[in-house]
């Protein structure tokens, strides 16, 4: 496409804007140069840029209608059919869609975004496919993954499938309720301050947020790279472990994996039992303000069983816990911001495979900023405010808080396996109804983000298990282990799941 130069007036406008004054013979050299610079552009522009393969033929899509989609879970249905054998054949996943899958419509439940069509897959949908695994279709999710609630996406409200009418949980909403309504074998979803683990616990699945960098998040649209994470939702510990041995390890295109974000065999250790594994109850990951008691006493319920189980559980306080969420909102606030919105998904100051197309798709939000949720454009007003109050040191310190923080759960983990606690304070809510007032729409977006939001930005894996039931809605206990020590959490919690029918307890 032709490379644009700038007008003198929009040379002045630009300056002006980062506090420049330019003289007329600074104006007329700044012009001269610009000669320079769209040569540069230009060249740029005919360059090729090489996209991973798209490896399995794509079957027709479709729209599904309301009749087929009971819960309003379901974006877009498929069958892309993978490898004729492996690990996965047979299974059959829905995406969130916030993941590219080529060639079938993305609109990460925004009406800004809705009509973009990627042209990759991402390397966790590849992975699948190799595995024999088939893309049943693509799950709603919330509006660009600001939400814990399952009621702010374009195409309105996901159900849970448990109880109508109640919230199936977010951002990760349609991924939840698809796989806890038997429709699909296990979903991917996306954490970024616990939308894997909240749908999974109000909707009575196993959900994994992996270690920080364990599983690639390339061809994902990113709301800020350093809590960005993707990860399996199922309603089996056996069948979770099984999908992160399929995605998990680097593919050499997202900055955010090292060395060690090796795929482990995670399926060998389910067997082993909770003899002998150590076990820390987190004090201050119970009795939050919202925090409702049979919340709280289940999980404890199921720390005893874990005991009679054969584990060492002790009560542990890691007073810092208590302003972990603070550190995490303040980080999450600037930096989607300027990440997500302002830097068009992608941003700048990393080297990673971006998706321009998804970029271009996603610049659209300009032109229809009061169409976006009042959870997003709220987060975009007070980000954008934080970050010019503070010259971005408000943001700078949240990160450099990350670091004692991680210490303080990892002091605990040199002495024991796994920590435990809710995985939220409350089960699912009631959704808000479409004429709800501001106040509650904020409110069943944020509130209970507590537990989950901390290990966002410590890269801890966390892992969400059902404990228990009550009035017919699941109550989850969340297992936090060392960093790539995702074997352990799976080890303890299908040491649970075999001793413990959470429908029952």
């Amino acid at each position: 496409m032709p490379v644009p130069t700038p007008n003198q007036e929009q040379i002045v406008q630009i300056a002006s804007e980062f506090g420049i004054t330019l003289s007329e013979s600074q104006l007329q050299a700044y012009q001269q140069q610009f000669e320079a610079v769209a040569h540069t552009y230009e060249v740029l522009d005919q360059l090729q840029v090489e996209l991973p393969p798209v490896k399995y033929a794509r079957s027709a899509w479709s729209f599904p209608s309301a009749e087929e989609n009971p819960f309003n879970a379901w974006y877009v249905k498929t069958d892309i059919k993978g490898a004729a054998g492996g690990k996965l054949k047979g299974k059959r996943f829905a995406v969130k869609d916030n993941i590219a899958v080529a060639d079938v419509p993305m609109m990460n439940g925004s009406a800004v975004l809705e009509g973009y069509v990627p042209e990759v897959d991402a390397t966790v949908i590849t992975r699948l496919l190799d595995a024999g695994a088939t893309v049943a279709g693509k799950a709603h999710c919330e509006y660009y993954c600001l939400s814990g609630g399952s009621h702010t996406g374009a195409k309105g409200a996901v159900h849970n499938p448990l109880k109508h009418g109640y919230s199936a949980g977010g951002s990760s909403s349609g991924s939840a309720a698809l796989v806890a309504a038997g429709e699909v074998d296990f979903a991917l979803g996306a954490d970024q301050g616990g939308s894997i683990r909240t749908p999974s616990s109000f909707c009575g699945l196993v959900g994994l947020k992996p270690t920080w960098g364990l599983v690639p998040y390339t061809g994902i649209m990113p709301i800020e790279s350093s809590v960005d994470h993707v990860g399996p939702m199922t309603r089996t510990v056996a069948d979770n472990a099984l999908v992160l041995e399929v995605i998990a390890g680097p593919d050499g295109l997202d900055p955010r994996q090292s060395a060690l974000a090796q795929a482990k065999p995670y399926t060998e250790v389910l067997g082993r039992g909770a003899r002998g594994m150590r076990v820390a109850v987190i004090t201050e990951g119970f009795g939050w303000d919202n925090s409702e008691p049979e919340v709280d006493n289940k999980v404890r319920e199921a720390a005893a069983a874990l005991r009679r189980l054969g584990a060492t559980v002790d009560e542990v306080s890691i007073p810092m816990h208590r302003v972990a969420t603070h550190i995490w909102a303040a980080l999450i606030t600037e930096g989607s911001t300027q990440q997500m919105m302002k830097g068009n998904g992608f941003g700048f100051n990393w080297k990673g495979l971006y998706l321009p197309s998804m970029m271009q798709a996603h610049a659209r939000w300009r032109e229809r900023a009061d169409d976006l949720s009042e959870t997003l454009k709220f987060s975009m007003v007070a980000g954008e405010f934080m970050t010019r109050a503070g010259g971005g040191t408000y943001y700078a310190k949240a990160q450099n808080l990350v670091r004692p923080l991680r210490a303080a759960y990892d002091q605990v983990l040199a002495d024991y396996d796994v920590l435990l606690m809710p995985t939220l304070p409350m089960k699912a809510t009631p959704l808000p109804p479409e004429d709800a007032p501001l106040p509650l729409v904020f409110q069943r977006a944020w509130e209970m983000m507590a537990n989950t939001s901390p290990f966002d930005i410590t890269g801890h894996p966390a892992l969400q298990v059902p404990c228990a039931s009550v009035d017919g809605l699941p109550i989850g206990m969340m297992l936090i282990g060392a960093h790539f020590e995702e074997s352990r959490l799976y080890q303890l919690a299908a040491a649970f799941e075999r001793e413990v029918d959470w429908r029952q307890a």
